[in-house]
């Protein structure tokens, strides 16, 4: 009946759900490969089940210590500096009494988000590249020595969590903006006759009614705290060896093992651990806030 009354609506949403179900649901099927020896030839059912083996490789290697470090310690550092400076630059936004400026500096913030990591590759090799990169250039200039950046290991941490931030920080102030923007004027009104600065006002007005957004977005990022950005990784560092103690995360060195390798299963067994910890990491911060601030609570 309710059906019926309603089909219209149910007509709308299909598409949505066989989007769902063919591109979210079918695939986890394919989990099964984590504990399988895959041989594409014999398919699922034919190839030979080794049950936890294929997650004994993942671990077992040398570098899983310093995968795993490098995975969890540069997204901890890209939520830190990505939610800090996103909030701050929708504040600042906020602040532009002519709009159509504002529109402009956030369009502007924003593009970089939009662009492939390829490209984004090929401009930073302009500016470290070893004979013409603006990097050397500049030294050269000013009588200095020139180096090969991508040689150098102390300044890629540094690097890409610039790079992640200068490419997200924009798209992710969009979130910061609706939400300042539903905030009402009396706060600030009342606020500015009490004779708040405007960082009082921040303080005191914009960041306790961006408490529960930013929780939200926290426990979301927390999910993909074991995935690292396979073109940040990958690409921008032109995949150079010299640079793998500082740049080597799960995702790339799976990608590795799979193309030297073929070992789909561990592949595959990677990707389920990642998925499992991210799941478990939600649920758990989720338990936690809901028992300080259950309003604060994602679900």
């Amino acid at each position: 009946m309710h059906f019926k009354r309603h089909w219209r609506l149910h007509l709308l949403a299909m598409p949505c759900f066989i989007y769902l179900l063919l591109f979210n649901y079918a695939p986890m099927f394919g989990v099964v490969l984590a504990f399988q020896n895959y041989n594409i030839s014999k398919g699922f059912f034919g190839s030979e089940f080794v049950g936890l083996r294929n997650f004994e490789f993942l671990f077992a290697t040398k570098d899983a210590w310093l995968i795993t470090r490098n995975t969890v310690l540069y997204n901890v550092a890209f939520i830190l500096v990505n939610t800090t400076l996103s909030v701050l630059l929708a504040m600042v936004l906020n602040e532009l009494y002519i709009k159509r400026l504002a529109k402009t500096v956030q369009t502007m913030m924003i593009m970089p988000y939009f662009l492939s990591m390829s490209v984004v590759a090929i401009v930073v090799y302009a500016f470290l590249n070893t004979n013409g990169g603006i990097v050397n250039q500049v030294i050269r200039f000013f009588g200095g020595k020139t180096r090969n950046w991508y040689m150098y290991k102390p300044l890629w941490p540094v690097l890409l969590v610039i790079v992640n931030m200068w490419k997200g920080v924009g798209y992710s102030a969009i979130v910061y903006v609706a939400s300042i923007s539903g905030i009402s004027q009396e706060y600030y009104e009342a606020a500015v006759l009490d004779g708040a600065t405007k960082v009082q006002q921040a303080r005191y007005v914009t960041l306790p009614h961006l408490r529960q957004i930013l929780i939200i977005m926290f426990i979301l990022n927390l999910g993909s705290i074991f995935r690292g950005d396979m073109g940040l990784f990958y690409n921008v560092t032109q995949d150079n060896g010299a640079l793998y103690p500082v740049t080597n995360v799960i995702d790339t060195y799976v990608y590795r093992a799979l193309t030297n390798l073929g070992n789909t299963g561990m592949s595959a067994a990677a990707g389920l651990y990642q998925s499992v910890v991210g799941f478990i990491l939600i649920l758990v911060s989720n338990a936690i806030v809901k028992r300080v601030d259950e309003d604060s609570a994602l679900f």
